[in-house]
């Protein structure tokens, strides 16, 4: 059986910040704003006006920085004995993650309202929990993807670039993991089987990304939304989200369980460890040198990274490696794969990577006996 989940609402655009207090009262007259304390400083008087003008109460609670137990136990306790029957968090991942936790804790809707655009996580129904030392505790999940999603593309323009290219990253590589789970008969964000509509929405993403994403980062270079950048805000926010969601996982998303546990790539941001990831994923797929040749010129035009070296600095050593690998495929994610992977021809593509071999005689053993073409067979439109 499909599923195919998404918010009830998506509002993109320069000024739209402004619109926040007209949007909310399309669903309630009172809300708390879980606020990053620096978005606050800039934004929060300006999102106080547009509620106020909507007639839409609005309590601001700054956040605390971290997505953790006792941070929500904190926002929870500065709700006091009526909470709204909407939580909206504005600001990073972290920020938005609490709101998300925060709402689920007390039944409430939810509005996002992301200040960068480094991730598609505002638009989906995920989660994730950290303890007080950034360890990962937990990926938890709303009963339903957020009511509202609210892109001011002028706010994203003058966020840091480094955060907006991690946005890319983490979008670019959706096309080939909705590609590897629809051709394994994986699973998606739900538990269901992929949307066809996902793998589509994948392929549109890919597509604006490569056609837009130099001009977007010139854009941002200028700290000015322009054509471009709005419509790669639109594939990293939303058409990434809905893909991944109602599409699924594969390798390079389960590269993160690994990369995390060594700690010279756990600071790494999540975009630029995908954007890695899936050249490990593409390796073990057999692609060939012409198609390394033009996703690796993408890469190198944007500043993505093409290497373990690239992305933090320092090659692995072997045993790094035999880490990253075994953790990897521990993910479920992993699974959602032509065939079953061995932790050795994981091992063996990371290392080849860091020797800039990609379409090499290197993982030909690891081939031998499978088909992996470019495109899964059915997935023709």
């Amino acid at each position: 059986m499909k599923v195919f989940g998404a918010p009830r609402r998506y509002v993109q655009g320069k000024g739209a910040l402004d619109h926040l207090g007209p949007e909310l009262a399309r669903l309630t007259d009172a809300a708390a704003l879980v606020i990053d304390p620096f978005i606050d400083d800039l934004f929060g008087a300006r999102l106080q006006a547009s509620c106020n003008a909507a007639g839409v109460s609005l309590a601001r609670l700054r956040f605390g920085g971290e997505s953790s137990p006792a941070e929500i136990d904190r926002l929870l306790a500065a709700l006091g004995d009526t909470p709204p029957p909407l939580v909206a968090a504005a600001g990073g991942g972290k920020c938005i993650d609490a709101g998300k936790a925060l709402a689920n804790r007390i039944g409430a809707k939810v509005a996002t309202i992301p200040t960068i655009a480094s991730t598609d996580a505002p638009t989906s129904h995920n989660y994730v929990l950290y303890d007080d030392d950034h360890r990962l505790l937990a990926v938890e999940k709303l009963p339903a993807n957020p009511d509202l999603v609210l892109v001011d593309t002028q706010v994203i323009a003058e966020a840091p670039r480094l955060l907006f290219l991690a946005g890319i990253g983490d979008a670019v590589v959706k096309l080939f993991e909705v590609e590897r789970c629809v051709a394994a008969k994986g699973r998606n964000v739900f538990g269901a089987d992929p949307a066809f509509s996902a793998l589509i929405l994948a392929r549109g993403c890919y597509d604006v990304l490569r056609r837009h994403a130099p001009a977007a980062l010139a854009a941002v270079d200028r700290k000015a939304a322009d054509d471009a950048l709005d419509l790669v805000v639109e594939a990293t926010v939303l058409m990434s989200g809905l893909s991944f969601e109602s599409g699924g996982l594969s390798i390079a998303h389960s590269m993160t369980r690994g990369l995390s546990a060594v700690p010279k790539y756990a600071r790494a941001l999540h975009g630029l460890e995908v954007a890695y990831g899936v050249l490990v994923q593409l390796v073990l797929e057999g692609r060939d040198a012409d198609f390394f040749d033009d996703l690796l010129g993408f890469y190198a035009a944007i500043g993505l990274p093409t290497s373990l070296v690239a992305l933090a600095g320092a090659a692995p050593t072997p045993e790094e490696a035999a880490t990253i690998a075994r953790l990897t495929l521990s993910a479920p994610h992993a699974r959602h794969f032509p065939r079953v992977l061995e932790e050795a021809e994981v091992v063996r593509a990371i290392l080849a990577i860091e020797e800039g071999r990609f379409a090499d005689a290197l993982v030909e053993d690891a081939m031998q006996g499978s088909k992996s073409p470019s495109t899964a067979p059915g997935l023709a439109v």
